[in-house]
């Protein structure tokens, strides 16, 4: 028996810095669900990995990700989709410790769109285009799209998008506050590659607790959210990496962080 194609491919970019790709160009990288759970157990397994400091996301071919697999969705009763529980897989993304890049290099739309809303920074090739079309076939983003784009841009723009499926280009999700960063369509990987492994270089337990702060202070009072900060901030004071950043400034050379 033939062997069955991974749909999630993870490879090595570097020290402390991998790839997951969706090899699934054929089909622009929908998110079927042997996909979402291919991706969920991708970023389990590396979020354990104390070697994997940086994830770099991204599609194969010429799209990120299209969205949820119509051919799939259409029939289905309520209850089928409840017994999915999709919100599993993707809580596996969103649960992930450690920085995670999205490099945007074509299509990103519907769940495509989510999923690079998952990550902390979205690099878009100049191509790239964003949307969340769900209502334009009679359902809702399901992934956490009204959540994380009213969050990302504000009530406003998003509802314009929300409510009437549009689609856009790199450019504008950039000056809206969608995406990190454009570059030229053939320089994405590189220009991503160079960010995962900048970040790797540095202490992944700072970083980690950056992302951790940042991501939950967006839920809490801030009064809430001053106060874990701070505490976290204390706490990094018991680390190997701390006494090594502060010592290597003053004796003026190049840390090494461990991760300790």
């Amino acid at each position: 028996m033939a062997e069955e194609k991974r749909t999630v491919v993870v490879e090595d970019l570097g020290p402390g810095a991998v790839l997951v790709r969706i090899d699934r160009p054929e089909a622009r990288n929908a998110l079927d669900v042997p996909t979402r759970i291919a991706l969920a157990a991708a970023f389990e397994r590396l979020s354990r990995d104390e070697a994997v400091r940086v994830i770099v996301l991204t599609g194969s071919g010429k799209a990120f990700a299209a969205g949820a697999d119509l051919k799939d969705m259409a029939e289905r009763t309520a209850a089928e989709m409840m017994l999915r529980r999709a919100h599993l897989q993707w809580g596996a993304i969103a649960a992930c410790p450690k920085p995670v890049i999205a490099a945007v290099n074509g299509f990103a739309l519907g769940g495509g769109c989510e999923l690079a809303m998952h990550a902390d920074i979205i690099l878009a090739a100049a191509s790239a285009k964003f949307g969340q079309p769900e209502i334009r076939v009679g359902i809702m983003p399901g992934a956490g799209g009204t959540q994380r784009l009213i969050r990302a841009v504000g009530k406003f723009k998003a509802m314009k998008l929300l409510l009437t499926g549009a689609t856009l280009d790199a450019a504008e999700a950039e000056r809206i506050g969608l995406v990190s960063e454009v570059v030229p369509d053939d320089e994405l990987m590189t220009r991503a590659t160079a960010l995962a492994l900048e970040i790797a270089a540095l202490p992944p337990l700072a970083a980690e607790q950056i992302k951790e702060v940042a991501m939950l202070g967006e839920d809490i009072p801030l009064s809430s959210a001053l106060a874990l900060e701070r505490k976290a901030f204390q706490l990094l004071f018991s680390t190997q990496d701390q006494k090594e950043g502060m010592r290597a400034f003053l004796d003026k050379r190049q840390p090494k962080f461990e991760g300790r």
